[in-house]
């Protein structure tokens, strides 16, 4: 492709380069430049790509995006916002392929891979679609499952994402967006047939420093949207969708557009009635926990909104399964139960304590810890909040990253201090998930929070082998040999 083509609907403010040069590929990355790249040097939120110009030159390419002038005599081009930049040069190489598709995006700090799982499933049972799914899980071509690093890939390989799921004949895109996607341009140029908001609680506040910048973050989603839907009932709804430029449908307990009433949790799931402009139609989701039933709500609000009635929703809902470290029963020999769940902040602790709560018949027990390099505020937060909520805390490590874990633990262990709950630390993480299952109690609900679908731990810059499940598989496998 020719500079001049790929740089069709970029802001250019100089050209020092052969407009008419033949480029063979783009990168940002300097140690991934080849020759014949358009290398796009992006000022990035822990180093600045325009210091690796002179790398990504070595190694070939054949002229540089950037947003501030290079030395020497180089083939440049010139930019405001060379981030916006590298989306739009995504969607000019890749063809622009989610304009091919129905894209709907979810945002909000809890609730965002549930809820697009759900919708998903609804698209496929009641439309016949084939869908992709990008988020934290994982990343799918229908059935086809994809690793991924991030809950939003970088634009560029987010583009080149969209040209494998239409070329697969996808039809329907469904992701999760992160705040900081919104704010680092990886979505710009992305029109979404509809974004929803599901809920806003303290987290990301090392990147977006106030919860109201955290909010103004999450409301973006809504200025690239043709519909909206988000939750009445959370306290920053109204903030959220000041302003939205598209017409927005709300969903919630308390109020909404689309409620839930008559609503009734047990152990395995939940059932309500989706009561929306005089119709009602019954509910029932095979997940457990009071915040299932604004996951469904949600998915049955963004469902409506692209045309799918109530009815066709409910019937598609009742028959989802459950979503990985997401209220994830994992199978014991022992009459006690283990949970592996992805809390990661105070709110999703709270949530995932409460709903355990409304059917626990014993015991309620939380494993967990903190992440380290993140928001260091919410660490007494989710202590307090487990001390509150838990009948035992277990206090351990997250991904402590290039934090101290004992500092870490240092810091959520004032939330516990004052409190009548008993508590025990151990920062190494498998031997606080043994220590548990040695201490378990008949009836006992053990929830491993914090980890979920992860299968790993980061400690300093290393990622270290870690499943959950496998813990608790050995443990078993160790004490049924004894026996």
């Amino acid at each position: 492709m020719k500079l001049r083509e790929l740089l069709c609907g970029i802001e250019v403010l100089e050209v020092h380069a052969d407009l008419e040069t033949e480029i063979s590929g783009v990168s940002y990355d300097s140690r991934q430049t080849k020759s014949g790249d358009l290398f796009a040097a992006i000022a990035g939120y822990e180093t600045d790509g325009h210091r690796f110009i002179p790398m990504a030159l070595e190694k070939g390419a054949a002229c540089v995006l950037c947003q501030a002038r290079p030395e020497g005599e180089v083939p440049y081009v010139l930019t405001s916002d060379s981030r916006a930049a590298l989306a739009q040069l995504g969607r000019n190489w890749f063809g622009d392929p989610a304009a091919s598709m129905t894209m709907v995006g979810v945002t909000g700090t809890n609730g965002k891979t549930t809820a697009t799982y759900l919708l998903k499933d609804m698209l496929e049972k009641s439309l016949g679609a084939k869908v992709g799914l990008i988020g934290t899980n994982q990343n799918m071509i229908g059935e086809e499952a994809l690793h991924t690093e991030r809950t939003t890939p970088e634009s560029f390989e987010l583009q080149a994402l969209f040209r494998a799921m239409a070329d697969a004949g996808c039809t329907h895109v469904v992701m999760e967006v992160s705040s900081h996607a919104l704010c680092l341009q990886r979505v710009a140029g992305i029109r979404f047939a509809v974004g929803m908001f599901t809920n806003l609680s303290q987290d990301h506040l090392d990147f977006h420093e106030t919860m109201e910048a955290y909010c103004d973050a999450k409301a973006l989603l809504f200025r690239q949207s043709v519909k909206g839907v988000y939750n009445a009932d959370d306290p920053w709804a109204e903030r959220v969708t000041g302003g939205a430029p598209c017409p927005l449908l709300s969903f919630g307990e308390r109020a909404g557009d689309l409620r839930a009433e008559n609503i009734r949790l047990s152990v395995d799931g939940v059932t309500f009635d989706a009561v929306c402009e005089g119709e009602t139609v019954p509910v029932r989701v095979g997940i457990p926990g009071g915040f299932t039933v604004y996951n469904a709500l949600g998915a049955l609000a963004a469902a409506r909104a692209l045309g799918i009635s109530l009815a066709a929703g409910a019937e598609a809902l009742a028959s989802c399964a459950g979503v990985k470290g997401r209220v994830e029963v994992v199978p014991v020999p022992w009459d006690y139960t283990i949970l592996i769940d992805y809390a990661v902040t105070p709110d999703a602790i709270e949530n995932v304590l409460t709903a355990v709560r409304g059917f626990a018949q014993g015991r309620v027990v939380i494993l967990f810890g903190c992440g380290g390099d993140r928001d260091r505020g919410k660490r007494p937060k989710m202590g307090r909040i487990a001390a509150q909520l838990a009948d035992f805390v277990v206090v351990t490590s997250d991904n402590p990253r290039t934090e101290d874990p004992d500092f870490i633990i240092s810091e959520i262990l004032p939330g516990l201090e004052g409190a009548d709950t008993p508590y025990m630390v151990e920062p190494d993480r498998v031997r606080a998930i043994r220590w548990a299952m040695d201490h378990a109690q008949p009836k006992d609900v053990i929830i491993l929070a914090g980890k979920g679908h992860e299968t790993y731990q980061i400690v300093g810059h290393e990622k270290r082998h870690l499943d959950e499940r496998e813990v608790v598989a050995d443990y078993i496998a160790e004490h049924t040999e004894r026996a």
